[in-house]
């Protein structure tokens, strides 16, 4: 069986734990990625989305803080505010009973200087070293997601080095096509796959249209999610999904795709928005 989970934002949070308690799936809390809800009543939230998930029986993930966040910046002030943002989100998803905690590498592919490369990976080693083991502490695990890496070297060479349990790997499916493959034919998603299979935990799943990062149900886009899904159940340990799209009526859509514990018919129930 798959493993599937729904991302719940703030707006669709409800309909989403619906949904997955009712046909036990997971979820993906994204509300405390946002600094708004980070520095708001996040407590009061906290405690909301707390008693709603004891609805789910599926497994449960948050997306960490990413907006203009830098870990491993070589200015030191920067560093502070990323290694706060990303502790806090830890305590937070600890308090959710979360299994692991999405991070952003956040890499500027913009810059392909190798001394820009280098420099990056020897601070990033110093820097998710030590979150690896804040997580440790509270027994979340970190998988770092890839964005704008035109690579899975650069995650992937990290990771093999710190070598840390609780520091795993996330592979969003549309950033690595988008930012990746279609732009270096020597890379593929199966080249994605073996350079992370010993950390890989966890995959974001969308379509797009090849061109933006539009996080679309998987019958609306470029990308072949039959056959990508096929090679992901290849995999030697087992991994969850969460379906990364901004609308329901999307992963609804996207359910049939998986072997799921439930009926042909309960998936058409689904699909037509009953709950």
């Amino acid at each position: 069986m798959d493993q599937v989970l729904l991302s719940a934002n703030r707006a669709n949070f409800d309909e989403c734990v619906r949904i997955a308690a009712q046909y036990r799936l997971g979820i993906e809390v994204m509300a405390f990625a946002f600094p708004d809800v980070l520095d708001g009543d996040w407590e009061d939230l906290l405690h909301d989305y707390k008693e709603a998930l004891r609805m789910v029986r599926g497994p449960i993930t948050m997306h960490g803080p990413f907006l203009d966040m830098a870990p491993g910046s070589p200015d030191k002030r920067i560093n502070e505010i990323c290694r706060a943002r990303y502790k806090h989100g830890i305590h937070i998803a600890s308090e959710l009973n979360a299994r692991c905690i999405m991070f952003h590498a956040n890499f500027i592919a913009a810059i392909h200087n190798p001394e820009y490369r280098q420099g990056w990976h020897a601070r990033n080693l110093v820097f998710w070293h030590d979150m690896a083991e804040y997580a440790q502490e509270h027994d979340v695990t970190i998988a770092i997601e890839n964005m704008w890496e035109f690579d899975p070297y650069i995650i992937g060479d990290l990771l093999r080095e710190i070598n840390h349990p609780y520091l795993r790997a996330c592979i969003d499916v549309g950033h690595a096509h988008l930012f990746s493959i279609q732009q270096d034919e020597k890379l593929s998603f199966e080249v994605w796959l073996r350079t992370m299979e010993p950390y890989l935990l966890h995959f974001h799943m969308n379509n797009n249209d090849g061109k933006l990062d539009v996080h679309r149900g998987f019958p609306d886009g470029v990308l072949d999610y039959n056959s990508l899904l096929k090679r992901v159940r290849q995999l030697r340990r087992p991994v969850t999904m969460t379906l990364e799209m901004d609308h329901v009526e999307d992963m609804r859509a996207s359910l049939p795709y998986f072997d799921l514990p439930t009926s042909t018919r309960e998936l058409q129930v689904v699909m037509a928005g009953g709950v």
